[in-house]
């Protein structure tokens, strides 16, 4: 085979399964949102109840994310990211059949634990597949395919829920991981150099080097560079908003302006549709500004001014009396707070190296935490009678907190992990 040969395409395959995974990670985790109002009624559950099932997933999800992002590290992509995908497929079906809120409650916190690490997983695999300038492109394809999938089944869960029940629709869902995990593992390799249909030209292209020794993993390799604690704090504050796109935001579009299922089904999937729009979008800016502006100011630049920004939509939404105009203002908000998410996923990379699954897992860690913490502060402001504002102005002050702790993240002099 002759290196000046054109190169083989096989990267953007891998890249694609990616895409389809974060899609259907995104279609189980919406499915709940759109069911909450008929699975508080049929399983008799109160506001403070059902934050806590929203919550749960959240919470082991995050807490699993390192352990999860050590072992796409440790044992590879293939298989790690197909044992996730039958986990979850799994815990989707037998959310749709609990019968109670401890059975509920039990099985989205195995459910977390399940899905952890699958984000982590796909920047192991774009280290290892895709060339470094790229990154943040993809990593924004993968968050944007998964928000695009969330947004569209909205409407299409709210139809199945009324011609059907909750629990056929979550069996619906799960099933979809299998056939995924499947053609996966038959496909895909761990490294470019092990796939048959990978070419010289390919490899060259993309620059990795499977015979580098990998490091031993440490918690002081965590924190031994000053932007890790920063990243933590600055996406914590970017998911804490997203988790209540995800959760609660059904139920505020019902309750607040009285729509009806449909409607609400279509309005609620405005936010996901910005996050797609966003972070595609940054990414794609992110890449070229790094061109222009150096690797310092164009990773931290899109987080810096969309996250303000963000702020200012969430406080219009609050004066907003129609439904569909709220929807538009949060859905704004939503694109622009995750303008910045794809550099900080490709930050990650740059600083963690050959423990990019840890680190990021590090950071998704600390911003699934966030997910976790968002819909009880909802549930337990709801619960206690106060209008929706309140909580909403939680979501201003997450995203300016997320906007100081950008302008703390300098890549001028990083050490890779």
């Amino acid at each position: 085979m002759q290196v000046h040969s054109p190169p083989s395409r096989v990267r953007y395959q891998v890249l694609l399964f990616t895409l389809f995974l974060a899609a259907i990670s995104y279609l189980d985790r919406v499915c709940i949102s759109m069911a909450a109002p008929a699975i508080k009624h049929d399983l008799g559950l109160t506001d403070w109840q059902m934050s806590k099932i929203f919550s749960a997933f959240t919470l082991t999800y995050a807490l699993f994310e390192i352990p999860s992002g050590w072992l796409a590290d440790r044992f590879g992509p293939r298989l790690m990211l197909a044992r996730i995908v039958i986990g979850w497929s799994i815990l989707t079906i037998a959310t749709g059949w609990s019968v109670g809120f401890l059975s509920l409650l039990l099985i989205r916190l195995l459910f977390g634990a399940a899905e952890a690490g699958t984000f982590p997983g796909i920047s192991r695999v774009y280290s290892h597949w895709l060339p470094k300038p790229f990154h943040a492109t993809a990593f924004g394809l993968a968050i944007m395919t998964g928000a695009l999938a969330g947004g569209l089944s909205q409407p299409l869960i709210a139809k199945l829920l009324e011609i059907s029940n909750w629990h056929l629709v979550f069996t619906i869902f799960g099933s979809l991981g299998f056939i995924w995990a499947l053609l996966w593992l038959l496909y895909f390799r761990d490294w470019p150099q092990n796939h048959p249909q990978v070419n010289e030209s390919e490899l060259a292209l993309i620059g990795n080097d499977p015979s580098e020794p990998e490091p031993d993993f440490s918690w002081k390799t965590i924190f031994q560079n000053r932007n890790i604690p920063w990243l933590c704090l600055m996406y914590f504050g970017v998911i804490y908003g997203w988790y209540f796109y995800l959760t609660w935001f059904p139920t505020y579009l019902m309750r607040n302006f009285n729509l009806d299922l449909m409607g609400t089904g279509y309005l609620s999937s405005l936010p996901l549709f910005g996050i797609a729009l966003g972070v595609s979008l940054g990414g794609w800016t992110s890449d070229r500004w790094i061109k222009i502006l150096g690797e310092d100011r164009g990773r931290r630049l899109p987080g810096l001014l969309g996250l303000p920004c963000a702020a200012l939509m969430i406080l219009m939404a609050t004066h907003c009396e129609q439904g569909w105009s709220a929807a538009m203002m949060i859905a704004i908000a939503a694109a622009l707070s995750a303008f910045g998410v794809a550099s900080a996923w490709s930050v990650c990379v740059t600083i963690g190296g050959k423990q990019a699954g840890v680190i990021s897992g590090t950071m998704n860690t600390f911003g699934n935490l966030g997910g976790a913490t968002s819909p009880l502060v909802f549930g337990y402001l709801i619960q206690k009678g106060h209008a929706w504002n309140l909580p909403l102005y939680t979501i201003a002050v997450a995203y300016l907190i997320s906007a100081f702790a950008w302008g703390m993240i300098s890549l001028k002099k990083y050490r890779p992990a």
